[in-house]
């Protein structure tokens, strides 16, 4: 095998890498946003607990750990360059909670 064609591949891997990255990065950012809007109606004094609300706000955080898993899986580990870090996402905080949202 020729070495540009492992070059290739090399390559090749660590775009389709970066696509899955950003792919994820932007469900994230859309389930976050989603996530602060049902905080926000469920916080505001006349709205009484829906549980169709709470049941999708805990979808909501559910899908946020399982992203945010992903990405940490799938951080590049040899290259010197971190695409995403554990430390720069925002944090879930336990059911009931609420949500920490990165500033």
């Amino acid at each position: 095998m020729s070495s540009a064609s492992v070059s290739f591949r090399i390559t090749r891997n660590t775009e389709d890498l970066a696509e899955t990255i950003h792919a994820l990065s932007q469900r994230l950012v859309s389930l976050e946003r989603r996530l602060d809007l049902l905080e926000r109606r469920q916080q505001e004094p006349e709205a009484e607990a829906d549980p169709r609300e709470l049941a999708s706000l805990e979808n909501v955080e559910r899908l946020l750990r399982d992203c945010r898993d992903l990405l940490i899986e799938e951080e590049p580990q040899d290259s010197g360059e971190a695409v995403v870090s554990e430390a720069d996402m925002p944090r879930a905080s336990a059911p009931g909670e609420g949500f920490a949202s990165a500033a």
